[in-house]
């Protein structure tokens, strides 16, 4: 294709793909002098702008200038293969791909995200707020004082993303504004930091952000916003392109440092292992235990250090007796040694043949379906209150375990406590998976996403399934998989609150009332188990009321974060290795 107008092939040039000439130069006519060996700090690490440097190796000190615990990014450069030359035990070439919106190309939405509100930061909550969701997405956090001290400059703007319902800060955005932090010729800015919180099931967050934050720029005049992303984050490039923004001939170098070690090394020989492996394998090598990995595909490991050795799958090891395994792993054993125990359950039943599951709704009203042996919630089904029903979630449950179980329906909060060598480690709520409508999608297209969020989340462990438990409790509430939700309606999409059903994990262990830890140590000495999660069902976390309905011998310890359950576990089985031991 050819054109005889220089501006129109320039603009051609723009939207086709990147061309180093065409991003070298200034957008625009301009006059300023820009700043020289220009950086922003963020609080986490500096943005180090390599144009304004006039040598490598200058760039190359700016860059290794890198507190700990902190993570310097360099951008713009101009000659990122001589950088990477002056050091290259320290530095490497960050494998994430850049992306420019140009003012011009974009389109602002007609239709806004309902139930959020997009505004600046403006208090100390906010900033921790934002810190919550960095730690819950495994970024580096930034002191509260440095974001509320700085967030009404220009150089800086902070956003968070406010949900309608409660106030809840449900995301975040960060941006910065070239022309203020060096007096740019080519008139940009930059989004940073966009994240949203693991948990929330409101859709449409990271889209309302990212166009608050372009239009904020664009209405100050700023010709374009860049974003840097992973090469492998396919969910967030297709949000970015469906906004307008393009691929850019920009790379970033990055200090070889253990915030950024997944970027540079070759992958560990436990990096097929789940979430609730590594985590305990994280700790273990933080203390300089040994460790071999057995089976990674079933999350065996040994760890060994000095003369102790001990396997473990997950959080299961030698150290729990094959006794204590199997009272936890069959719920109507676990029901009789706690009811001995003296702690509250539920009332318990039989499910043998179609007249004693009669019995037992007339008796209830209201029933738990469950197999009698059974982990992740598999063949679970909750609130069953039809003889038809009945019948459907017994079968359902067979598929799992030939033995079931009925159990009264008790209503309350699904309360998950881990217990380490008999005390309390962490609490948290679980919840249902919940869905928020848009007015526009089925509720079939709302658990798409919700899934693609809650597997972004947690390595793939959460999802909720569309199978005949889901269809069954939309039906309660006069849904199915193709209803529409009106904008801003919630609706639970399952009784259960598994993890790996969909639901949520919110931690409670500070609110955690002292008759519920004592009732959970309790339980644990009454299975003489050394690590379990006791499902308690209750009223309110803060209060003293409540029935236990299982014991897990094998808890994920990662669903507790930031609560130190690895800590904990690794005090356990190595207490050699406890800080002033």
């Amino acid at each position: 294709m050819t054109t005889k107008n220089p501006v129109a092939k320039d603009r051609l040039d723009r939207r086709s793909g990147p061309s180093l000439r065409n991003w070298e130069k200034p957008t625009r006519p301009s006059r300023r002098q820009m700043s020289k060996n220009a950086a922003v700090d963020m609080g986490w690490g500096r943005l180090i702008f390599g144009q304004t440097f006039d040598d490598s190796r200058t760039l190359a000190d700016a860059l290794m200038d890198e507190p700990r615990g902190r993570r310097n990014i360099s951008l713009y450069l101009r000659d990122p293969h001589v950088l990477l030359s002056l050091a290259p035990q320290d530095l490497f070439l960050d494998p994430s791909h850049t992306y420019r919106l140009w003012s011009h190309d974009y389109r602002a939405e007609s239709v806004r995200a309902q139930g959020l509100t997009v505004r600046r930061l403006s208090s100390r909550a906010d900033a921790e707020a934002i810190n919550r969701i960095y730690a819950g997405r495994h970024m580096v956090t930034c002191d509260p004082a440095f974001m509320v001290d700085e967030h009404a400059s220009r150089l800086r703007t902070y956003l968070v993303a406010e949900r309608t319902a409660d106030d809840a800060v449900v995301g975040t955005v960060t941006g910065v504004d070239h022309t203020a932090a060096f007096n740019d010729p080519e008139n940009g800015s930059s989004l940073w930091c966009l994240a949203v919180d693991n948990q929330t099931a409101t859709p449409g967050v990271g889209e309302a952000l990212v166009r608050r934050l372009v239009e904020h720029y664009f209405t100050r005049g700023r010709d374009f916003v860049d974003l840097s992303v992973m090469h492998d984050n396919a969910e967030a490039i297709a949000l970015y392109e469906k906004l307008g923004f393009r691929r850019a001939p920009v790379f970033c170098v990055k200090r070889k440092n253990p915030i950024n070690e997944p970027l540079f090394v070759p992958p560990l020989p436990e990096s097929r292992l789940n979430p609730y492996a590594r985590i305990i394998i994280d700790e273990a090598r933080r203390r300089g235990i040994g460790v071999e990995i057995i089976d990674d595909e079933y999350g065996y490991f040994r760890l060994r250090m000095g003369g102790r050795s001990i396997v473990c799958r997950e959080s299961l090891t030698e150290l729990t007796s094959a006794v204590a395994m199997s009272l936890c792993d069959d719920k109507r054993l676990t029901h009789r040694i706690l009811r001995s125990a003296g702690l509250r359950v539920p009332a318990q039943y039989a499910a043998d043949d179609p007249e004693k599951r009669k019995e037992a709704l007339d008796a209830c009203g209201r029933l738990v379906v469950k197999p009698a042996r059974g982990e992740q919630g598999a063949g679970i089904s909750v609130d069953v209150r039809t003889a038809g029903e009945l019948d459907s979630a017994a079968a359902a449950a067979e598929k799992v375990c030939e033995d079931v179980i009925l159990e009264e329906m008790v209503e309350g909060e699904d309360l998950r406590i881990i217990v380490i060598d008999f005390e309390v480690a962490a609490a948290a709520v679980r919840k249902p998976p919940v869905l928020t409508g848009t007015g526009r999608h089925t509720i079939r297209e709302l658990i798409g996403k919700y899934n693609r969020r809650r597997a972004a989340a947690t390595g793939g462990e959460s999802h909720l399934p569309m199978d005949a438990e889901t269809e069954r409790c939309l039906k309660l509430l006069g849904y199915d998989f193709d209803s529409v939700l009106a904008a801003d309606e919630t609706i639970y999409a399952r009784k259960t609150a598994n993890l790996h059903t969909g639901g949520t994990i919110h931690d409670v262990t500070a609110d955690l009332h002292p008759e519920l830890e004592r009732a959970a140590c309790a339980a644990a000495r009454a299975l003489n188990i050394p690590v379990t999660g006791l499902d308690f069902l209750v009223p309110d976390v803060s209060g003293p009321e409540y029935v236990i309905v299982e014991a897990n011998e094998r808890p994920g310890l990662a669903n507790h974060e930031p609560q130190p359950t690895a800590e904990r576990f690794i005090d356990l089985l190595f207490p050699q290795t406890v800080a002033g031991e």
